[in-house]
């Protein structure tokens, strides 16, 4: 049998992921046999899955096992759309993962268990509400233990919250340079004096800082690290986390693109156009998935995601993605996920090998790709060319529904106003020309009332589905 165990997927040692004819399928090792059947005796297990805490599995055949002589069970997991990362999510995103890895921490005290670990990227979102994938996460727990996983809780939560609220929203990037989360050092650091007066900082963050500096060349025996915690005391710790998390805000004002459908020159009829003709051609393609590119706040990606279709709606500014997440919390959608992108800088390949966590074009190509209102930023602003442009494109989706927006509409009149115009190859002739070595045209509409226009084309260089 030909496995293939995942890049992500090899720090730890109670087991491992692996794909197998398609399928994915998760290794449970001898060495974690004993949490394993206690997480389900416990009955752990089911009140997670069954409050839609932790992602469900079932056991299969051990013989599909990749090292027989390690393995206990292979258990095969629900499969989550589209897999993301922490530098990719906003800030409430962020926090709605961090209440939950508390929640689950709680719950698994309750039935004598406890979190080894809490990274956010065993967090993912599934079906518009974060989720906990990672059934190996879990350990018995030995009254008078500290809480093991608090301070990658701290990196990977508290501090890039603390930093997102208190400094700059943007700081949730350092998660793509420290992919173990945020030293607490460097968080310590960037904070402000005042914010030595917040009990919960100074105790998570200054203190704990000062307290890993003063150890982290002493030699701790394991002994002296046990049977100082009261399950009280944990508890009155994840209690004050929460509530501590909880209270963090941003400010979203100000931010460039977070009221982007209050100020657009389409009319009222030419809105109306556009969404129907994209109704139109979403019903020819009949696309399993969707990447709406540059989506803001999702206005068109739900009329892909409220036909059931798995939809992914990436921007480039934290408060339309906030404004989007916090509309999916809302209605209750299950099959749109808003995505923090850069389109210039993508997500790329990180971790051990460039491989651990995948770069956005590995996780596609999704069937259609939405860019609407879009290219004339990354032609104008950005510099990228059209044969750039229709590359980039052409890796990531099967069909590509594109707006071609003129050099007299009044939003690129508003980019061009404040530098020179060099932009002689922003033509619509250059724009097919250049589209046409990767696509094939199939339709073509101009938005009512409006100067610019819808192409349908499809990919020439990758198979549909």
């Amino acid at each position: 049998m030909n496995h293939t165990t995942l890049p992500s997927s090899f720090r730890d040692p109670s087991g491992f992921m692996f794909q197998l004819s398609g399928s994915l399928y998760r290794q449970v090792n001898k060495v974690y046999q004993e949490h394993y059947d206690y997480l389900i005796s416990s009955g752990l297990y089911s009140t997670l899955v069954d409050r839609g805490l932790l992602i469900p599995h079932r056991e299969v055949d051990s013989p599909l096992a990749v090292q027989q002589e390690l393995a206990y069970k292979v258990i095969q997991p629900e499969l989550i759309s589209m897999i993301s990362y922490p530098y990719e999510w906003s800030f409430v995103q962020l926090k709605d993962a961090a209440l939950l890895t508390l929640d689950i921490q709680k719950i698994a005290l309750v039935h004598g268990m406890t979190l080894k670990d809490s990274t956010a990227y065993n967090i993912q979102f599934h079906k518009g509400k974060p989720i906990l994938i990672d059934s190996l996460s879990f350990e018995i727990y030995n009254e008078g233990s500290p809480w093991a996983a608090y301070g990658q809780f701290c990196r990977h939560f508290y501090a890039p919250l603390t930093l997102m609220s208190k400094c700059d929203i943007r700081l949730n990037q350092l998660f793509r340079t420290y992919m173990d989360g945020i030293p607490l050092d460097l968080a310590s650091n960037l904070l402000s004096k005042k914010s030595y007066m917040n009990l919960s900082i100074l105790a998570n963050i200054h203190l704990h800082s000062n307290y890993q500096k003063r150890y982290a060349n002493k030699q701790v025996r394991k002994s002296d690290l046990n049977n100082k915690m009261k399950k009280s005391r944990l508890l009155a710790l994840l209690n004050s986390l929460q509530s501590s998390i909880e209270s963090m805000r941003w400010d979203s004002s100000g931010t460039e693109w977070g009221d982007y459908y209050n100020d657009t020159n389409y009319s009222e009829k030419g809105l109306k156009d556009k969404r129907n003709k994209i109704e139109q051609y979403l019903l020819v393609a009949n696309p399993t998935s969707v990447w709406d590119i540059g989506g803001n706040v999702g206005l068109f990606s739900r009329i892909a995601s409220s036909k059931g279709i798995r939809t992914v709606c990436f921007d480039i500014d934290p408060a339309a993605i906030d404004k989007n997440y916090q509309e999916v919390k809302k209605n209750n959608e299950s099959s749109l996920l808003p995505l923090l992108m850069d389109l210039t800088n993508p997500s790329s390949g990180i971790g051990w090998s460039n491989n651990e966590r995948e770069s956005l074009l590995e996780r596609g190509p999704a069937d259609m790709v939405f860019a609407l209102a879009l290219i004339h930023h990354l032609a104008i602003s950005n510099h990228v060319p059209f044969e750039r442009l229709a590359e980039f494109f052409s890796k990531i989706g099967r069909h590509l529904i594109i707006e071609y927006v003129p050099k007299k509409d009044s939003q690129v009149q508003r980019l061009l106003a404040s530098r020179e115009d060099v932009f002689h190859n922003y033509t619509e002739q250059n724009f097919l020309e250049k589209f046409s070595q990767f696509f094939d045209l199939i339709s073509s509409h101009q938005i009512i009332d409006s100067e610019r226009t819808l192409y349908y084309f499809k990919n020439n260089r990758l198979k549909s589905n």
